[in-house]
């Protein structure tokens, strides 16, 4: 299928999804804090009505204004970011530390990478547009990737964004070439790239593109445990290996990328910064500081293995090492796609035996989790991008429960403590008890 036949397919679709942090409301006048984002959706809805074919009746775009508690509203949300061309971001300071807009992010972007994993190539379908000022030091490390062409728009624009454009009316003009610019963008972007639909995604299980407010950068290790295509038994099919484990892409029929290509850019978008490497090049040693299991410096880490890695024993031997060393925020993801045959029947439930045997406290640990697909062999794309956002979240959240701590240098300062009165009450003087008259 070529690109105007998908473009003709979705003609019906919703051009744009604009993502916004709700104000909340103050004081006693009762109006609106939204207001003006409801103005602005409404200028670009009218222009690209104007710019396109959409019928009569079609929505230009998607905004929650509508929504209102009872009316399905996480249903509602889930299937426009499933379906919506382009998101549409108004960047603030307040955008960054909603969890709601966190979440849409990353559900939106997890199309993104589908697509890119499909051989879709690069779609630029998220296009963001500043509502008020946001210096680059503001911006999660999940967003940093974005190119953002503000500059092109003007000085006003960069300084007080869209709603300063739109209070002043001395700057009306602007605001109207701004809205007017943003939408033949939009439009533009989803006809040179379009994005195909996916499958809604639940809103209550989606995770937030962005990290809490106030919490620091969080890392976190990939390390990949796959033969290469050169260390392989002579019977096994040599389509999802490579020269390097790295290479390893479990989900060939469905994937043009390597997996751990793809887990990278899944974890990023989860706001983390990620190191990757291979298992193959990293040295599980004797000594403590050295230890793999421990991931770099002591970061939480993630084990990505193929269960074929297990017919060469010395990798085997290594990995059981690796096992009887792992810390508490040490996980395994082991993909085993249900679409390989070679995964199946008695050799397959040898390997699976096999890793049983290799990996026992990782696998265990795994499984008293509410991510258990996780170690028993995720059987598809979507299972393993659906699957990996919680392993994430498990691994960190056993990192910080479990990793030593290291406090700011500098003097003690002892935890406060309530402590008893330092004088006597008066009343404590007095009476019969105390020594005092009756």
């Amino acid at each position: 299928m070529n690109v105007s036949e998908r473009g003709r397919e979705s003609d019906n679709r919703p051009y744009f999804f604009l993502s916004y942090a709700h104000t909340p409301p103050w004081g006693s006048g009762g109006g609106d804090p939204d207001h003006w984002v409801h103005v602005l959706f409404t200028d670009l809805c009218d222009h690209i009505m104007a710019l396109t074919d959409l019928p009569a009746g079609t929505p230009a775009g998607f905004m929650d204004r509508e929504l209102r508690s009872g009316d399905g509203w996480p249903e509602k949300l889930s299937e426009n970011l499933a379906t919506c061309r382009v998101f549409v971001p108004l960047f603030s300071p307040r955008y960054f530390t909603s969890e709601m807009c966190g979440r849409e992010w990353f559900a939106f972007h997890e199309r993104i990478l589908r697509a890119r994993a499909a051989g879709e190539g690069d779609v630029p379908a998220i296009v963001p547009a500043l509502w008020t000022r946001v210096d680059y030091a503001q911006l999660p490390d999940s967003v940093r990737h974005i190119h953002i062409d503000h500059g092109a728009f003007g000085e006003r624009y960069t300084a007080h964004g869209i709603y300063g454009l739109i209070k002043l009316n001395r700057l009306h003009d602007e605001y109207e070439e701004i809205v007017l610019g943003l939408a033949q963008r939009i439009v533009r972007v989803a006809h040179e790239s379009p994005l195909p639909a996916g499958r809604p995604r639940p809103y209550e299980s989606t995770p937030s593109a962005f990290k809490p407010r106030g919490e620091g950068p969080r890392h976190i290790h990939l390390t990949v445990a796959a033969p290469t295509r050169d260390s392989l038994p002579q019977h096994r099919d040599v389509r999802p290996y490579g020269e390097d484990a790295q290479d390893w892409n479990p989900y060939h029929s469905e994937s043009t990328r390597p997996l751990s290509t793809l887990a990278e850019e899944l974890i990023r978008s989860l706001d983390y910064r990620i190191t990757v490497s291979s298992f193959d090049d990293e040295d599980t040693g004797d000594t403590d500081d050295d230890d793999v299991a421990k991931a770099p410096s002591g970061r939480p880490g993630i084990l990505l293995v193929d269960r074929w890695v297990l017919t060469d024993e010395e990798r085997r031997r290594r990995l059981v090492e690796f096992d009887s060393k792992a810390r508490p925020w040490v996980n395994a993801v082991v993909p085993w796609n249900r679409s390989d045959v070679q995964c199946h029947g008695a050799e397959g439930r040898k390997l699976a035996e096999k890793l049983e045997n290799t990996l026992p406290m990782i696998l265990d640990r795994g499984r008293r989790t509410d991510c258990r697909m996780a170690v028993n062999g995720i059987p598809s794309l979507k299972a393993f991008t659906d699957v990996l956002p919680l392993v994430v979240a498990h691994t960190f959240r056993q990192y910080l429960k479990h990793a030593t701590a290291h406090p700011p240098a500098g003097p003690h300062v002892p935890r406060p403590r309530l402590m008893g009165p330092t004088h006597q009450p008066p009343y404590l003087d007095a009476g019969p008890d105390n020594g005092g008259e009756a």
